[in-house]
């Protein structure tokens, strides 16, 4: 019998009994994952800038370029059975990839805390407005506790006992309520007549979506290592994170526009006899905290000789006392300027790995001193270099032509250097 899956060590591959996750266990966890009151909020951001069918037009591109990397991420995973910053010591180096695991586990921290928040102060909203009664410090603890016992149990126990058993049953009937009241409430016709200001550019709202998916890229591996075969990985996590993301980026677009901003949209949302819907979506919040939280105790497993379960714990403590203590909504920006240095991370590892390796790695290197993937010092010149360079290339064109959209080049940039730098430069760096 397989070991409970969050007693794997994350630089060591998980052993072929152990991946039992299928194709849809991956659909469920990511069509969760892709539900939720950040990505409602990000689609009033589209309107109404956008004009409704340019949202849909942003968002259905966005959403397809952005899954098809995300997805392409977690082949990486069953590929190789590793976590997600593991697989990067063939590209940074045993030492580089100390890097990207740092600045993902302070932005998983952050985001966390600001998701607990959001939860917190939703729900407290929701029941002052149903019972009169209001309480977020309760709400902040209940919300906090709850996602680090799911992140304890680890990815494979979250998913068939918490998601396949009931969880999405009631996600589903959530979502379908929201669009029912929707359609019922709502000029469909009418607000898809409305022009928009001209405020945000087509581009810059494909880059809104696209982002959504891509801050995924630094988690995904660490639950795909638990699949089956490389495919269903693929077609699981992108047809259920397609789905949730298109669906929820469309439902907020709608709800915005109706509502008249995005400032009225969670009001909105209630006072149209969605207060049901919204309570079960923002009990799904819970899997985004879930995620950050094993996550982020994964990526510093990779650097200290410890349990992910026992640094979940830790991490779960960590996350609800600054929520608990911090107005986190004015570190948003901070937050959202360390996430943009993953999408060219990962046009490195995507272009390493597909291109460079042919999807095959030398597992017992990537902890070993002078391996296949200790470089100079435990550093890959070539894949930090190219890194650096798709950062800049973000923040060039995020200031120079930010109607454009950064991370999509950004991304392209970084593959690209690397491509360059592998061909000439020797291996040994």
């Amino acid at each position: 019998m397989a070991a409970p899956d969050d007693s794997y060590d994350p630089l060591t591959p998980v052993p072929a009994i152990a991946r039992i996750f299928s194709g849809g266990d991956a659909f469920s966890l990511w069509f969760s994952l892709g539900i939720g009151l950040l990505v409602l909020q990000a689609g009033a951001f589209l309107v109404p800038g956008l004009s409704l069918p340019q949202a849909f037009g942003a968002i259905l591109v966005g959403s397809v370029l952005g899954v098809l990397l995300l997805a392409l991420a977690g082949v990486v995973g069953a590929d190789t059975g590793l976590s997600a910053i593991a697989n990067l010591r063939p590209a940074l180096g045993v030492r580089g990839a100390a890097i990207p695991a740092v600045l993902n586990a302070v932005q998983l921290t952050g985001w966390c805390a600001f998701e607990i928040i959001a939860m917190r102060d939703s729900a407290d909203a929701l029941a002052k407005q149903t019972f009169g009664v209001s309480n977020s410090l309760a709400w902040t603890l209940l919300f906090g506790a709850l996602a680090t016992a799911l992140a304890v149990m680890g990815p494979v126990s979250f998913v068939r006992r918490f998601l396949r058993a009931w969880g999405l049953w009631l996600l589903l009937a959530g979502a379908a309520w929201l669009t029912w009241k929707l359609l019922a409430d709502h000029d469909l016709a009418a607000l898809m007549a409305k022009a928009g200001t001209g405020e945000m550019s087509f581009g810059a709202g494909v880059d809104l979506v696209v982002a959504m998916p891509l801050s995924w890229l630094p988690l995904i591996a660490d639950y795909t290592r638990f699949g089956r075969t490389p495919g269903a990985m693929f077609r699981g996590s992108a047809a259920g994170y397609l789905l949730a993301n298109i669906w929820f980026f469309g439902l907020g677009a709608c709800y915005a526009l109706a509502s008249g901003g995005e400032n009225m949209l969670l009001t909105a949302l209630a006072a149209s006899g969605g207060g049901v819907a919204l309570l079960l979506i923002l009990i799904d919040e819970t899997d985004n905290t879930f995620a950050d939280i094993h996550s982020a105790a994964v990526s510093t497993a990779t650097l200290v000789r410890a349990r992910p379960a026992r640094l979940a714990i830790g991490y779960g403590l960590i996350c609800t006392a600054i929520a608990v203590a911090a107005p986190l909504a004015k570190y948003e920006g901070f937050l959202l300027l360390i996430g943009s240095v993953f999408a060219p991370l990962f046009g490195v590892l995507l272009t390493d790995h597909f291109v460079v390796r042919r999807r095959t790695i030398e597992a017992d290197d990537v902890t070993r001193k002078a391996g296949a993937y200790w470089f100079l010092g435990g550093f890959s010149l070539r894949g930090l270099t190219a890194w650096v360079v798709g950062i800049a290339a973000y923040q060039a064109v995020s200031r120079l032509a930010p109607d454009l959209g950064a991370t999509l080049p950004a991304f392209a940039v970084a593959a690209a250097a690397y491509m360059a730098l592998t061909s000439a430069r020797p291996r040994r760096s």
